[in-house]
């Protein structure tokens, strides 16, 4: 186990911090995209579903390498994680600068999407190896908040270069973050202090540690929670949320700007009281997901049947619900480090962190078939994005809200008849609340 005099001390905040600025510029490059998507049909003549396209294969490669990297992680540590995912999103922005095809350019996104994927996993495995429990889900909270900074540098800085020099030194700036990020991991970040060892399987091959994690309901809770939580997010923050504000809702690029950067502040804001209820009140995690995941819907559902464009206020009141899916879905990331042995966390962390962009993914792209069937159905000539055609399209966002919270009661339920069965979980048997232990 890690020594406790190691815990909390400054080394350990080095470490952190030198972490956060890895995540903060590894969602910057992560974001970047979304806020380009009006340059990048020009720049590449590309449809709605060939925008979708380069979202897509970002996020098929981000949720498809999280298990790996989960595994990775406890094999060979966060240090070389980090080092390697900041190398990687150097490579795919600079290919992606000088990109003139929609070939050219998926490529690009592709080696973005495996850098960035090796980023969050291993700051959150960092946690558990330097600080004390009772800090952990703070620091997660504050690790995603910080994180969402990132989207601010894509939204004022990057956006500003894109409209005054162009596509390619807008994105060779990205690639310079990139390298800054390289630089601070390999000279500050350790996988835990000298001297101090962790608790690791005998034998840890990837099936044992995958299976071991997964055997255990609270990490499919966690995924599940994630995949609810977190998808609109991206959907919204990566592709489709700049395109619906501006053709569908009619606002100004300007204050689709700024209306997306209420998501930063969201998670400066939601993410400490977030993370000091899951740490004062374990028991109630999941249920604070529920609310968000209800507040959100309900939004989404008072837009899309809004006859006509919805008011400003009312977009804010969307965008704000939306944003709090973030801060949420960093209750995930908790039941994956209360419900497994440290030498599993990793790869528990991964399974967890692939639902979300895996609901993503999947509801990108089919926002995009569905923007460009009913421009099919319309006509020639008949406009791509349109308040009627996006009404339609973000709608199937409520399918997987659906299977979502059906995936999270399912899991949670055998989460609670397993800790029953271990005396660690006391159903309801008096006042409004009853007892409870770790989750609800």
């Amino acid at each position: 186990m890690i020594k406790a005099k190691h815990l909390d001390s400054t080394r350990s905040w080095i470490v952190w911090i030198a972490s956060i600025i890895a995540y903060l510029i590894a969602v910057t490059q992560r974001t970047s995209f979304g806020v380009a998507g009006l340059e990048a049909t020009d720049r590449f003549a590309a449809s709605a579903s060939i925008l979708a396209t380069f979202s897509v294969v970002q996020l098929i490669v981000y949720a498809g390498l999280q298990i790996p990297v989960g595994i990775l992680v406890d094999k060979w540590g966060p240090r070389a994680m980090i080092t390697g995912g900041a190398a990687l999103m150097i490579i795919g922005q600079l290919l992606l600068a000088m990109a003139d095809s929609v070939g050219a350019g998926l490529v690009g996104r592709f080696f973005v999407g495996a850098g960035d994927a090796m980023t969050f996993v291993s700051v959150i495995r960092l946690l558990p190896i330097w600080f004390s429990g009772y800090r952990i889900p703070m620091l997660t909270q504050a690790t995603g908040m910080v994180g969402q900074l990132g989207q601010l540098l894509s939204l004022i800085p990057f956006v500003a270069l894109l409209h005054l020099w162009g596509w390619s030194p807008a994105f060779l700036s990205l690639a310079a973050l990139s390298v800054l990020a390289f630089m601070l991991s390999l000279i500050l970040i350790s996988n835990g202090p000298r001297g101090a060892v962790e608790t690791t399987l005998p034998n840890p091959k990837a099936r044992v540690l995958l299976s071991t994690a997964w055997r255990e309901p609270g990490t499919r809770l966690g995924f599940w929670t994630h995949f609810t939580t977190q998808f609109t997010t991206n959907v919204f923050l990566l592709t489709w949320g700049y395109p619906f504000l501006v053709s569908g809702q009619g606002v100004s690029p300007a204050t689709a700007s700024a209306l997306l950067s209420i998501f930063v502040i969201v998670a400066i804001c939601a993410g400490p009281i977030l993370g000091s209820a899951v740490a004062r009140y374990p028991e109630r995690r999941s249920s604070i997901a529920f609310m968000v995941i209800g507040a959100l819907t309900l939004c989404w559902l008072i837009v899309i049947l809004w006859p006509g464009r919805a008011p400003l206020w009312m977009l804010i009141l969307l965008i704000i619900s939306v944003a709090l899916g973030g801060p949420a879905s960093m209750i995930a990331f908790d039941f994956a480090r209360t419900f497994n042995p440290p030498h599993i966390i990793g790869t528990a962390t991964g399974v967890v962190n692939v639902g979300g962009f895996l609901a993503a993914l999947v509801t990108v792209y089919v926002i995009g078939w569905l923007l460009d069937l009913q421009q099919k159905a319309a006509g020639p000539g008949a406009e791509l994005y349109t308040l009627d055609t996006f009404r339609w399209a973000m709608s199937f966002q409520f399918v997987m809200v659906l299977g979502g919270v059906i995936g999270m009661v399912v899991t949670r339920n055998k989460a609670r008849r397993q800790m029953a069965l271990q005396g660690q979980y006391t159903p309801r048997t008096s006042g409004r609340f009853g007892r409870r232990n770790r989750i609800q």
